[in-house]
Order: structure tokens, then sequence, then C-alpha cells
């Protein structure tokens, strides 16, 4: 059976495209359209399970009710907690959600963008990989609804929603000292994005303010999962002094458990462990595994309503919430 258009709906109520256009975006009563028409209308769309374009009516309309949820990695369980509220609260306010992930590929990011811009959306959550200053730009320039988080562009004016990630490593690597630990390392990423730089100081101040030289282990970002493990290993080896080792993502803390896991170290008898980031698994891995837990839903909450608000009031001044992490104790940095 072909496709109904709307044009099919009003040759069927023998009535205007235009017509049956402001029915279906609410706009019956504001044109005066008789209720007997309306329900004519909204009855031959039942019966014939009639489903709009939503991208055609925002080429019509300039308005799609749809929200472009660009994120790095959308199996990331963190930005995977974040999408699924934003899109339940956003879908109770009568928006729907696409999102997709950039595997913070800049040149994938851009391409994106464009294809969202082209269909109308209404308004973007971005986490921006490095490079997007530009697309962010344009979508300011043309008055299009955009927040960024997880990280953002010091030289832009933009919306934005992150946690502070200094003061979050930071309290992670002093609980480390303070429960005993001296010799402790910081595996990250080779990332120049604000919130894997601020994680990176946070870390090294705490550790040069307690009289230790900084160890650092710096992996790509695009290594895979056993590229980290093996990497890790090595660097594990290679230092045998180390007795407490702070992970700045919550992947990279899964490699080094693995990698912990092949060189039989034991959590913390030989190595505390800390991550950014807290996770369910963190909660029940023996030993549960300390971690820096992210406010998922007053970021996601933050986000949505940020938007909506832009979308508004589009002169409305930019907001930047900065929100406080969470050190969650537990088993992995207890010193016996």
């Amino acid at each position: 059976m072909a496709r109904l258009s709307i044009k099919d709906i009003a040759q069927r109520c023998n009535t205007s495209i235009t017509t049956v256009s402001f029915v279906l975006n609410g706009r019956a009563e504001e044109k005066r359209i008789s209720r007997d028409l309306k329900e004519k209308i909204l009855k031959t769309i039942e019966d014939t399970g009639y489903k709009q374009n939503l991208f055609a009516r925002g080429m019509r309309t300039g308005k799609t009710n749809i929200i472009g949820l660009i994120v790095e990695d959308i199996s990331n369980a963190f930005f995977s907690a974040v999408a699924r509220i934003i899109e339940e609260n956003a879908y109770k306010r009568g928006y729907k959600i696409i999102y997709c992930s950039t595997d913070d590929n800049t040149s994938k990011t851009k391409e994106l963008i464009k294809l969202f811009v082209e269909r109308n959306l209404d308004g973007y959550i971005i986490t921006p990989p490095k490079g997007l200053e530009d697309e962010i730009q344009f979508l300011i320039n043309k008055k299009i609804p955009v927040v960024l988080f997880d990280r953002y562009f010091p030289g832009l004016e933009t919306d934005y929603v992150i946690v502070d990630n200094f003061n979050g490593a930071k309290n992670a690597v002093q609980h480390l000292f303070d429960a005993g630990f001296g010799n402790i390392a910081l595996v990250t990423t080779s990332s120049a994005q604000t919130q894997m730089l601020e994680r990176l100081n946070g870390y090294e101040k705490t550790v040069i303010e307690n009289g230790k030289k900084p160890k650092i282990l710096k992996i790509p970002f695009d290594h895979s999962a056993e590229q980290n493990i093996k990497t890790i290993s090595a660097y594990l080896k290679k230092d045998k002094d180390l007795d407490a080792i702070f992970f700045a993502t919550n992947y990279l803390a899964f490699g080094g458990l693995e990698a912990l896991n092949a060189l039989e170290m034991k959590i913390p008898d030989d190595i505390a462990v800390v991550a950014f980031d807290d996770q369910e698994f963190f909660r029940i891995y023996n030993p549960s595994i300390t971690a820096v837990s992210q406010p998922v839903k007053d970021i996601s909450l933050q986000l949505i309503d940020i938007l909506l608000q832009k979308m508004e009031t589009p002169e409305k001044p930019a907001e930047r919430i900065i929100l406080s992490t969470n050190l969650i104790p537990r088993n992995s940095s207890i010193k016996k």
C-alpha cells in the first residue's frame, strides 16, 4: 500500500491541504476551522494510519519538534544515561530526540550537523570534538539553539553544562594520599578537550602539593579496548613502585581492571584504584571501585531546560552551568 500524503487526506475530507496542515499543527481553533471538519480530518488520519513527515513539516512551518543529540559514544554508560533522561523529558514537552555518536571524529560531527540543519531540526545538544568551533558559531549566528555538554570551547559565547572536573580529580587523588598511598599514577587520554585537561590539571596539582612527582600515561582515544589493556599492562610492568592509579575515564578504568587481572595484581593490596565517572559495574565489582560520580540527572535536566528556554527566547544570554561531582569511596582505595 502506497504511503498516504497530506494531499490524500485533504481529498478524502473534501478540503484543502492548508486546512489539513492547520489541524495537524494544532491551529484549527486559531484558523476558525469548524469542529465538525476538524473531527472529520482527525478521524480520517486515525482510520488511514497517516504518518506525518516531520522533516517535511519542518520545511513548511520552520518547526519539526525534533532535537538533535550528538554525543561522543552513545554506547558509553554515561552518555546513554544522559540521553535516556533527556529523551524522556523532551517527550513530555512535545519533542522527539534523534541521537547519534561522533566517535570524537570532527569530520563525522560536521557531516551530522550539516545533515540535521538541512532537516531543519529545532535545536542541538552536543558533546563537541576538537575543531568544531566554526560549526557551533554557525549555529549561534543562525540563532539555532545549541547547548554543549561534558566539554566546551572557552572562546565561544555559548550555553554549556559541565561538571567541575578539576576539583573532582583533585578530591579523588587527595583521597588516595589521605588513605596512605604515595605513588599515584594517572591514566588518561591524549585528548586536549577541556574536561580531560581539567582532570589532568587536578591530578597534577594535588600530586605536587603532596610533595610527589606526577606519573602520567596518555592513551590515544582511538585505541581499541584490547590496545588499552596492552598499553596499561606494559606501563604497570615498567613502574613497579606504583601503589595507586587514577583512571580519568570509565572506559580506561575497565581496561585497567582487565590489565590488573591479567597481571594478577590484587586491589587494593598491590595497587589502589579510583575511576572518574561512577558506573553500576564499579559498585558490584569485587572489590568495589572508588569512583567520582557525575550528577547525571542534574546534567540531563539542565541541558533540556536550557535548550527549550533558548528555543522560546533566542536572545537569552548564554548560561554556563558547572555542577559538582561526588567522590564515592569503596573498597578499592582502602589500605589494609
